[in-house]
């Protein structure tokens, strides 16, 4: 074994060795206040947003080359592992912890874990359940980033820039944005189930990342692959949605008419979108395809995850048509560019997430959810669309710069691109030592 490749094993060691010692036992665990159903559903929902990742993989893995199919898809499975310890260890306490300037969560609030399964209800389930609802998001965060960067990046960097991106930029966004003392949630930005947190952070951190990996050899060569798999993508997507219900339904934290609510504008949102991308391009002189379907539904999810629970149902209708068309657009843009986004991770989620983000400042009504205090511009007030318009900015600035930064400590430890040769050879042989076996 190679010198320097013991670190991450003595790293997770020392962690594990530090359980052993500091297991913060609960002195009693509170009952009163919780709700069996809403815990039921919240039970339910973190196992569904958990269910989202390995969709993501085999979304993500259908659409690279044959050679790259197994390292994208453990680059989404990796961060289930990589993120449910360090959400244990500092992240949960970073994002939900005691505030410091409204910026982020104190580090040692709940490190380890510290008095999480004896904490306080939140609202009407278990405090631990709240947490492990919320690592379930900490965990594809990253993963939905690996698309911008795929087919060449370096697996043992790729897990380092993850960390570090859970720690500098979701759980601080996190804070920012769901804590109450929070600077974002005190400005009255609303955010559903994580359209600024999620996606607009992994989609500027994704520009950020392909921007920085620059062009795949392939790609200057003219010599790119068609994608190994459209039935996985079409797998992946199906699992997506119906993961999706957790995410956003789940976000209601109840068993209530709000999940229901949150459900309804999910499902219609998905439906309007994915028909939305094919009949433009359709309109466009394309033939209606399979992954285009797929990448419109998922553009209208993401569009309607900030707004779920805060808009009507045919507001979601306009949401995901309008999403999806202006991704479309986009992504051929994109095309057009010398910019190598692999599996158009901006302007899917990035893009799509801020136009969630806008539309969200524009539909939401106290109709709906009585935690809007400001009405959206389509009734006639300004102040709620003006403070997402800040913040999305803010938010854009942040996540893009900060994740560049990242990227650049990332590669000074440790390469984040690949050789040419392991390029070439492909990241499932190069990376893993595994391969698909061709029928």
């Amino acid at each position: 074994m190679k010198k320097g490749k013991f670190i991450p094993l003595i790293i997770l060691l020392v962690i594990s060795i530090l359980g052993a010692f500091v297991p913060n036992v609960p002195t009693q665990i509170v009952t009163e206040g919780v709700n069996s159903g809403d815990t039921a559903w919240l039970l339910v929902s973190s196992a569904l947003v958990l269910l989202m990742t390995p969709g993501l993989a085999y979304f993500y893995g259908g659409m690279v080359n044959n050679k790259n199919v197994i390292s994208t898809m453990l680059q989404s499975f990796i961060a289930m592992g990589v993120i449910s310890v360090l959400w244990v260890v500092v992240g949960f306490s970073i994002a939900f912890g005691e505030d410091i300037g409204g910026f982020i969560g104190n580090p040692m609030t709940h490190f380890m874990f510290k008095g999480v399964l004896d904490g306080p209800v939140w609202g009407t389930i278990p405090f631990a359940l709240f947490a492990m609802f919320q690592m379930k998001f900490a965990v594809i965060t990253p993963a939905l980033v690996t698309g911008s960067m795929a087919e060449r990046v370096n697996f043992r960097s790729y897990v380092l820039f993850i960390i570090l991106f859970c720690i500098f930029i979701y759980a601080p966004l996190a804070h920012m944005t769901w804590h109450a003392d929070g600077i974002l949630f005190k400005m009255g930005v609303l955010d559903f189930a994580g359209g600024t947190v999620v996606h607009m952070s992994a989609g500027w951190a994704a520009l950020a990342g392909a921007l920085y990996l620059k062009r795949r050899k392939s790609l200057m060569e003219d010599h790119v692959l068609p994608p190994a798999n459209i039935p996985f993508v079409l797998l992946g997507t199906g699992l997506l949605w119906f993961g999706w219900f957790g995410f956003n339904a789940g976000s209601a934290l109840t068993a209530g008419p709000l999940a229901v609510s949150a459900f309804a504008t999910t499902n219609t949102a998905a439906g309007a979108a994915g028909l939305a991308w094919v009949l433009f391009d359709s309109a466009k002189g394309k033939k209606v395809s399979a992954l285009g379907f797929c990448i419109g539904a998922v553009v209208g999810l993401v569009a309607i995850t900030p707004a779920a629970g805060f808009v009507t149902v045919p507001a979601a209708l306009f949401i995901g048509s309008v999403a999806a068309i202006i991704s479309n657009y986009v992504a051929h843009l994109r095309t057009r560019s010398t910019l190598d986004d692999t599996l158009d991770v901006f302007p899917c989620h990035g893009v799509g997430g801020m136009v969630g983000m806008l539309m969200t400042g524009i539909f939401a009504t106290s109709g709906v959810n009585s935690l809007v205090v400001d009405q959206g511009l389509a009734f006639g007030e300004t102040t709620l669309f003006i403070n997402h318009v800040i913040a999305l900015v803010g938010v854009s600035v942040f996540a893009f710069a900060g994740s560049f930064l990242l990227l650049k400590v990332t590669d000074l430890i440790l390469p984040l691109r690949v050789s040419e040769s392991d390029e070439a050879a492909g990241l499932d042989i190069s990376q893993h030592d595994e391969f698909l076996v061709e029928a």
